[in-house]
């Protein structure tokens, strides 16, 4: 198959290798929809016909498809008549989802939705309210498509391994969308090193529930079996939001032996599934469980382990990886012949930018590897200077190989910033993908973003760290998210303050109830990491701004914060953010300092404290501890898998003491020195991350559902 320019001509080559084996398989309970690769080449080359006449080869379809196997043909006939496809949800969930469903329509140019007879409805209903803004845009179903259209008639286009392959549009967790122009041979070259990390080959069987617009449910769940010849079995999202054990079921009835999904997915499974949901459960075929799309937690691993070991499932079959769209899709992940690496990492040398081992004995950190990088070169490099870092320590992870995408459609300044970065001796062509994370031993560990690392007396700490640990400290936080961010009340140059903004569960609460929350809140985290948190804010549930994929918003939501839309139930602030934030008719609300209850007519109240809670001595015990879900603090709590958005860099990383290293020895070049420079691409990272739980916490089905919706 290394002689393949394009995905189209793999396929094709499948089609007439294979015809009969099963490509794709959807499962709907007890119904399912078996298709060939001869019926599925033929579905779609009718439809391509059809399409022929409505789009000309490098225009933009956005393709928004329901559960089934509507999706995979109508993405692929835009790539057999040389159309771009661009993955969207249907509309019809949330409001915001819309809006940024019509934001990529306008941003790509695109005159034509293809859809299925089942989500025509809802597509075209979303369109009647936004014709001002699109006015060009038309409705079709592939369905029609395929009728109107002639298999035999279609002539392939002929693609090189530049062409435009599809736009994915990133997450936009710490900045707007953007879309990800992914050419053909980034897209066969990503999924080559997939094939080659893990051992896949033709006859395999993959299962999936991930939504066909998330990144890794479209490439690694849905695209690399059909690339490599095998069978894709795949589910509703909403399906396994409502019962989980059916993803299992479905692994099981199929002798699946690949499947991947993110870390909430496990920890759901392992903590609420019963032993009567899973009597006579057999998983002993599932050899790849991937874990990505989110931070990665240790202790999940374990917990998914010990909990199915009696169904046949392998701890060495939990595959932690780390990528980002902007590459594809994949950059690293763990070979199937070995656990995990968990390494116990000393917390104070995480605060100050370095992966260490902790003494034994000594409390430490656990750190999720993201595995071994194979074909693209990855270096480690302090942001400000340039200059490659030395093994261990804390730096920007920079890639460059022949899975870097294009650039970012319509966006020729940010894609030179981001792609095309050259190194302080002069090495070009890398793409800067605003993680942060350290080599070691030829290990990868990626431990945070740059736009999201918080500066306190020299100590890093990432958000999800403090969100982790905040979910712990009261029944009213558990399973629902939160979102931490760092402002500066005094000004750009003003030391910065934590602000935690929290989803509480619990209808009625007094505001005597939701001010002793808030002070749990802060003086659990004072006692727990020795962090002083600036502000609290509790929200409804369902009030943390999250992207299509489900991840958290932050910097949305400190533009929230600052401007006072946030809503809150509660706020407690530090005079100083009260004052800067909250003064001159700031809020968007006045909320009472009263102990009513939170009504509609009573929304919020807020209280000012004129104390502090206490720190431990010496700030660091705390600190020391291992986070729980969704993050612990220090650098390093684990591995996160987002899109990669642009950034402006300062004078290197605060507080980390980063030193240059000579010999770069942070440095894997398992891809040739000699790389010619790419043009830019951005990346979307199928990562994970680590750090270890509590038990008593778990993971709630509404609060991802997000994520696949």
């Amino acid at each position: 198959m290394s002689g393949f320019e394009s995905f189209v001509s793999a396929l094709r080559h499948r089609v007439a290798d294979t015809p009969t084996r099963s490509a794709v398989r959807f499962s709907a309970g007890a119904a399912e929809e078996d298709v060939t690769y001869a019926a599925l080449d033929r579905a779609v080359r009718a439809a391509a016909h059809a399409l022929g006449d409505r789009v000309t080869p490098g225009d933009r379809v956005l393709v928004s498809c329901g559960p089934g196997t509507g999706f995979l043909r109508a993405f692929l006939a835009c790539l057999y008549v040389g159309a771009v496809p661009v993955p969207v949800p249907v509309p019809g969930g949330f409001g915001r989802q819309e809006a940024r469903t019509t934001a990529i329509a306008g941003d790509t140019g695109a005159r034509l939705v293809l859809t299925d007879e089942a989500s025509a409805g809802a597509v075209r209903r979303w369109l009647d309210g936004e014709r001002d803004a699109l006015p060009e845009l038309t409705v079709a179903t592939v369905e029609s498509a395929q009728e109107a259209g002639d298999a035999d008639a279609w002539h392939e286009w002929p693609v090189g391994p530049e062409a435009l392959c599809f736009l994915q549009y990133t997450s936009g967790s710490t900045s707007e969308p953007k879309g990800v122009m992914v050419p053909h041979g980034a897209l066969v070259h990503n999924l080559r090193l997939m094939r080659d990390c893990h051992g896949w080959h033709g006859g395999m069987t993959w299962c999936s529930w991930l939504p066909a617009y998330h990144d890794m449910g479209l490439i690694a769940m849905m695209l690399a079996p059909l690339y490599l010849g095998g069978t894709a079995v795949l589910m509703s999202s909403t399906d396994f939001l409502k019962r989980p054990v059916s993803w299992l079921r479905l692994i099981e009835r199929h002798r699946a032996e690949i499947s991947c999904a993110p870390n909430f997915a496990y920890d759901l499974c392992a903590r609420r599934l019963t032993e009567e949901q899973t009597a006579g459960l057999d998983l002993s075929s599932w050899r790849y469980a991937c874990n990505g799309a989110e931070p990665v937690d240790a202790a999940t691993l374990t917990r998914f382990a010990e909990r199915f070991a009696g169904a046949g499932f392998s701890a060495r079959s939990l595959l932690p990886g780390y990528g980002l769209a902007e590459a594809t899709l994949y950059v690293s992940g763990t070979r199937a012949d070995r656990p995990p690496v968990v390494l116990r990492a000393d917390p104070s040398a995480l605060a100050g930018g370095e992966v260490a081992e902790a003494e034994p004995g000594s409390t430490a950190q656990e750190l999720v590897s993201s595995g071994i990088v194979r074909g693209l070169d990855v270096r480690v490099v302090d942001p400000g200077t340039r200059a490659e870092l030395s093994e261990g320590r804390v730096g920007e992870i920079w890639i460059r190989g022949g899975s870097v995408a294009l650039g970012y459609w319509n966006r020729a300044e940010e894609t030179r910033r981001t792609f095309g970065a050259a190194t302080a001796d002069g090495d070009t062509g890398f793409l800067r993908t605003g993680d942060l994370g350290a080599l070691r031993a030829g290990e990868l560990y990626v431990t945070g973003r740059i736009k999201e690392m918080i500066i306190v007396h020299g100590r890093n700490l990432y958000p999800h760290d403090i969100e982790r640990e905040l979910r712990d400290l009261a029944p009213a936080f558990a399973d629902l998210p939160a979102a931490v961010f760092a402002v500066r009340p005094g000004g750009a140059h003003a030391p910065e303050e934590i602000v935690a903004v929290q989803e509480v569960r619990g209808r009625g609460l007094s505001g005597e109830e939701l001010a002793a929350l808030a002070r749990t809140a802060r003086a659990g985290l004072a006692r727990r990491l020795g962090v002083r948190v600036g502000g609290v804010a509790l929200v409804k549930a369902g009030r943390i701004r999250r992207t299509t994929s489900g991840k958290i918003q932050r910097t949305l939501m400190r533009g929230l914060f600052e401007g006072g839309e946030l809503q809150p139930l509660h706020e407690e602030l530090a005079p100083e953010l009260a004052t800067a934030f909250r003064s001159g008719g700031r809020t968007r609300e006045t909320p009472s300092t009263s102990s009513t209850p939170s009504t509609p007519t009573t929304p919020s109240t807020r209280s000012t404290p004129s104390a502090e809670p206490a720190a431990p001595a010496g700030g660091r015990s705390a600190y020391e501890l291992a986070g729980s879900v969704g993050g612990g603090v220090g650098a390093g709590a684990g591995i996160r898998m987002r899109s990669v958005g642009s950034w402006k860099c300062g004078s290197g990383i605060p507080g980390t003491g980063a030193r240059s290293s000579p010999s770069g020895a942070a440095r894997n070049s398992t891809a040739p020195r000699s790389s010619p420079p790419r043009s830019a691409g951005s990346w979307t990272p199928w990562a994970c991350r680590a750090g270890s739980r509590p038990p008593g916490t778990a993971v709630n089905c509404a609060a991802v559902r997000s994520c696949c919706s």
